[in-house]
């Protein structure tokens, strides 16, 4: 390990695929997992297919802690948020980099890491994990050509922000961390919503109840727009209406599966910022409950 070392948390698809494109640029890099995954990771590497960016396998390493003074980039889902803020607490990073969807997780972070540089960062591509847990190397699959992570502005000089743009990652620069996570924000948050609510792809979910639809896009746009990023209803469904009609979200996946997700980091999330703005959101209610009503064993 050199001083340069970046510390990935999070053995998911997004940090695993991120881990495996650094390594492959020829940073040093480890993996920060549970000690199962850290195990299976270690033992035997990971898997990576992409349809725009090659296939190879990646010799990681990981362990179980986040080493000292170590470059950090922060992947884990946001219920693992509280998780990673214990693994930082002493280790004093140099740097963080946070890749997840929702807002509330950099309070989580900096609160954790007083004066230590915490930034809020966005990362899109359509990237799934399989194989985790078992024996042999898990598989991260990238499907697509999108592959883009956005950064503040004030953020690009950043180490670990330069070693991503060894990468085939597509780096670019967005305002600040507030616009950067809000970007992202406004059509994920419907995009996975709708996708869960109707358990199905984005281009049918538009459709299923155009009023609804309606409704819930322009809530959330008023809400982008009182937390400094314009937007319109209009803007969301063109945004949405330019994915590939079967395109899905993991938080789909997660309800399918009987969990909640990041129902709240991402559903939640827009409520309580519209909610501190006087903005009543009945479209965003409604949709958040349908979902809920899916993770609940029956009665």
């Amino acid at each position: 390990m050199t001083d340069n070392l970046i510390a990935i948390i999070g053995a998911g698809a997004i940090g695993g695929l991120t881990a495996a494109m650094l390594q492959q640029a020829g940073h040093d890099v480890v993996v920060v997992a549970r000690e199962k995954s850290a195990r299976q990771v270690t033992e035997h590497g990971l898997d990576v297919t992409t349809d725009e960016f090659g296939t190879w396998h990646a010799p990681l390493v990981a362990t179980t802690e986040v080493p000292h003074g170590a470059r950090v980039i922060v992947a884990v889902k946001a219920e693992g948020v509280a998780d990673a803020a214990a693994l930082l607490d002493g280790t004093e990073p140099t740097e963080v980099l946070s890749l997840l969807n929702g807002l509330d997780h950099l309070d989580v972070l900096r609160s954790a890491l007083p004066g230590v540089r915490v930034v809020g960062a966005t990362i899109a591509g359509e990237t799934l994990r399989t194989g985790a847990g078992g024996f042999g190397p898990a598989l991260v699959r990238h499907r697509g050509a999108l592959l883009r992570a956005v950064v503040p502005d004030d953020a690009a000089g950043l180490g670990v922000v330069a070693a991503l743009r060894d990468t085939p990652i597509e780096v670019v620069t967005g305002g600040t961390d507030t616009e950067v996570l809000w970007k992202k924000l406004r059509f994920l948050a419907p995009l996975a919503l709708l996708t869960s609510a109707w358990a199905t792809g984005i281009g049918d979910a538009l459709t299923r109840d155009p009023r609804l639809t309606s409704g819930l896009l322009a809530e959330i746009a008023a809400t982008a727009t009182a937390e400094g990023v314009p937007t319109t209803g209009e803007d969301l469904q063109g945004i949405l209406g330019g994915f590939p009609a079967p395109m899905r979200s993991s938080l789909q996946a997660d309800i399918e599966a009987g969990h909640e997700g990041e129902l709240d980091a991402i559903g939640g999330a827009v409520r309580r910022r519209a909610a501190s703005h006087g903005l009543p959101t009945p479209h965003l209610d409604d949709v958040i409950a349908r979902i809920a009503t899916r993770t609940r064993p029956p009665r």
